[in-house]
């Protein structure tokens, strides 16, 4: 994987504090509105600056787990954006019924933060497995 700049390791660093300050505060109602909000500039930070990191090598298995990768880090921005919508409720006037936004909208962030989590998780424990296991092959060549 290439290396982030020490920039691009800084906004990393902040936007996954922000995330976990932002779900925090969320979670225990302490100032919903200014949560949602860190949680989601957050997610942009951390997404942007993990995208942005590339695999440099040909190894298949490492590029479909960046794509995955990528992915989970899509799913976290809008989970950020239905974490806003939960606090005000703009995606609201589109649904003719409320019943339905509750029921496919409202507080659904909540699953897509766990799906994403999990996708992250996962993805970077095996890039670097991958990795360890590219580095050893190449020094035994």
């Amino acid at each position: 994987m290439k290396q982030q700049s020490k920039l691009q390791s800084i906004l990393f660093l902040l936007g996954g504090i922000l995330m976990v300050i932002g779900i925090g505060c969320f979670v225990f109602m302490f100032e919903q509105q200014i949560a949602s909000w860190l949680f989601l500039v957050g997610t942009v930070l951390f997404a942007t600056m993990q995208m942005m990191q590339e695999y440099q090598g040909n190894n298949i298995t490492i590029r479909r787990l960046k794509n995955i990768m990528n992915l989970a880090d899509m799913v976290f921005i809008f989970s950020g954006i239905l974490m806003v919508d939960n606090v005000y409720g703009f995606i609201r006037p589109a649904f003719s019924n409320s019943l339905d936004y509750f029921s496919y909208i409202y507080n659904k962030w909540v699953v897509l933060l766990l799906i994403a989590a999990i996708l992250e998780i996962y993805t970077t424990h095996r890039i670097e497995w991958e990795i360890k296991k590219e580095k050893k092959n190449n020094s035994n060549i």
